[in-house]
């Protein structure tokens, strides 16, 4: 028995770092329906232990060094820097960045775009997940590279070489976007989801509608039945959950791709299946590391593989950025793009990332305060009203509602009111936008958690003509 083990972790020793981290996944796979079947979940993740994470950024790098405000850059930039995650501490909300790669640019050898786009996020502490998938044609703001289709990030960053390449691109894009923090990316290849989807001997899916589909890689067209039962195989899985041509186009292909993704959840946890689909691991840990790329470490893909598996199918989600959240125009260069509102986008990412506290639409004041003074949020007051007093004014009226403003800062003259969102607080942002009449286009989700302020607020011309303040 000792030079079993022995000759194991030589084998373990010499894999990559990718292999290692698949191999410890469905080694975990197999684990936690023993574990499960006998309520040892639980007393796995107590021993998990907290990390202590850095404390809360400075106020410094809002301001220059004579503690005025610096106006934002514009044109193309370096995109931030690239930075290994820190290790989950067992505790905190994870989510991870879900990228599919586009088909045809991939097929004729070209830098590809991204095609799918979902967030998966998981809070161990409620014991929920959730999924949250994005059109690949939101018209949205690029690092580094102004607004663009937000399938654009992932080809951005793999066509200038940037730090993490078009995955940590794609995550900086989205999660500015978001408002939410994105710990981790994984971009897998078609390939890869054939190969897993096969292993276990296909997925079973109950289409909402009738798909026309074509199994990818060739094959006649058939037509998947509303409400019927089907076993696909993973050519055929994935021809089913990248098939546009329904009426909802990218909104009912996202909902597939969630169905997918719980149909094939649901198949690993049937206990039969796991001896055998861990018996054939040798055969295809191979394909899963060349076609798979993740910034995941392995312990935390142990963490994740286990969380996962122990949740209720109920506590699991699932949410689509749909046609009522956008607006279908055209980009200067002529091409369809969807505008999001913001307002209904906000609603839709407080419903899915809440887990209690003020972020959720349905939390409640604590006795003798209000929603606003619960979030606790630090503002940051650019005066550009013109009115060289309307900061201060601004700011003790804010502070006798119970808003911290922790700095006031003069800048150039702007004629519209403008509040950008660094970390959340939408109760805040919500009593904001009303006091100051601030239009839905002019709020912005800008996520940065070394702000040094959770929001910060651009008085224009328009607040010093139309305030009532003392």
């Amino acid at each position: 028995m000792k030079n079993f083990f022995k000759r194991i972790s030589l084998k373990f020793k010499a894999m990559d770092s990718l292999t290692k981290i698949f191999f410890s996944l469905f080694v975990v796979l197999a684990l936690v329906t023993g574990v499960v079947a006998f309520n040892s979940v639980r007393n796995l993740t107590s021993t998990m232990t907290i990390l202590d994470l850095p404390g809360a950024p400075v106020l410094e790098n809002l301001l220059n060094n004579n503690g005025t405000a610096e106006s934002p850059s514009s044109g193309m930039s370096q995109s931030a820097a690239v930075s290994t995650p820190e290790p989950w501490d067992g505790s905190s909300r994870v989510t991870i960045l879900l990228l599919g790669l586009d088909y045809n640019d991939w097929r004729a050898g070209q830098t590809p775009h991204s095609d799918t786009m979902m967030l998966l996020t998981i809070d161990p502490v409620n014991k929920t997940a959730a999924m949250m998938s994005l059109p690949r044609d939101l018209w949205v703001n690029i690092p580094g590279f102004d607004y663009g289709r937000i399938n654009e990030a992932y080809f951005d960053g793999e066509s200038y070489s940037l730090p993490g390449g078009g995955p940590e691109l794609a995550r900086q894009t989205v999660e500015q976007f978001i408002g939410v923090p994105i710990t981790y990316y994984v971009v897998m290849d078609f390939y890869t989801v054939i190969d897993i989807i096969d292993e276990v001997g296909g997925v079973e899916l109950i289409p909402d509608q009738d798909v026309v589909v074509e199994k990818f890689g060739g094959g006649e067209e058939q037509t998947l039945v509303a409400g019927q039962k089907y076993v696909l195989d993973g050519a055929l899985a994935l021809a089913y959950a990248r098939e546009r041509h329904t009426s909802g186009g990218d909104v009912d292909r996202a909902r597939r791709q969630q169905q997918l993704i719980l149909a094939f959840r649901k198949r690993i946890l049937k206990y039969q299946d796991l001896p055998t689909f861990i018996s054939k691991i040798p055969a295809i840990y191979q394909d899963l590391s060349s076609g798979i790329s993740t910034n995941m470490n392995v312990d935390d893909a142990v963490k994740l593989g286990v969380l996962a598996l122990s949740l209720n199918s109920d506590n699991i989600s699932r949410a689509v950025i749909n046609y009522e959240m956008v607006i279908q125009a055209t980009s200067p260069d002529g091409e369809a793009i969807l505008k999001p509102i913001p307002d209904k986008i906000r609603a839709l990412r407080d419903e899915v990332f809440a887990g209690g506290g003020t972020m959720s639409p349905m939390a409640v004041a604590s006795s003798g305060s209000s929603l606003v003074k619960d979030e606790a949020a630090g503002v940051v007051i650019w005066n550009g009203s013109g009115d060289s007093s309307l900061g201060t004014r601004t700011s003790d009226y804010l502070t006798s509602q119970g808003i911290s403003v922790i700095q006031v800062a003069d800048v150039d003259y702007t004629p519209a009111t403008k509040i950008e969102i660094f970390d959340g607080k939408p109760y805040t942002v919500n009593f904001l936008s009303t006091l100051m009449g601030v239009a839905s286009a002019n709020i912005w989700n800008s996520y940065d958690p070394t702000a040094g302020a959770d929001i910060r607020v651009t008085l224009g011309g328009d607040w010093a003509a139309n305030n009532t303040l003392p």
